[in-house]
């Protein structure tokens, strides 16, 4: 028989926390990306379904926004030690792969490089789905649109460093 597992009370610090984090990270990358939008990046050919510069901001919001919620709901479930360490871990490689694409892609120009990250940080994703999936599943389909919009970036990394070689 499975164990009951007691639903976890609401606790706003560590909910505000979780999403911070993912906010600050993409708050840090923007720094790396923001002057590249009207300099660099402007200049590179990019494939007709190359989404107009004004969304980005607000999906990548959105997603970070959702993969705070994601951390909050398995934080909840800690006392699991080992499927929670397991969880944490990836999650956090999967942040560090985030937040270094920014920094490959428009800091250093890096295209081909910056693929090889994402194709890296979507490796991740679909790990951390998996992994968060065996604690919350609210917590891995929320991870789902972040999944989806990497996959997309992926292909248009791909399509900016074919057309840039």
């Amino acid at each position: 028989m499975a164990a009951y597992i007691q639903p976890q009370r609401f606790k706003f610090l560590p909910f505000i926390i979780s999403i911070l984090i993912t906010l600050s990270i993409g708050g840090v990358a923007s720094f790396f990306t923001l002057p590249q939008i009207k300099g660099w990046y402007v200049y590179l050919h990019k494939p007709s379904f190359n989404p107009p510069n004004w969304l980005f901001g607000p999906v990548w919001t959105l997603l970070y926004i959702m993969m705070g919620v994601a951390a909050y709901l398995i934080w909840q479930q800690r006392a699991r030690r080992v499927k929670y360490g397991q969880a944490r871990n990836i999650y956090l490689l999967q942040l560090l792969f985030n937040f270094s694409w920014s920094i490959v892609f428009f800091g250093m120009h890096q295209i081909l490089a910056a693929l090889v990250v994402i194709v890296l940080l979507w490796v991740s994703i679909v790990v951390n789905i998996v992994l968060f999936g065996r604690i919350n599943k609210t917590a891995a389909w929320l991870l789902v649109p972040y999944l989806l919009w990497v996959s997309f970036a992926s292909v248009l990394n791909f399509a900016i460093y074919i057309l840039n070689k």
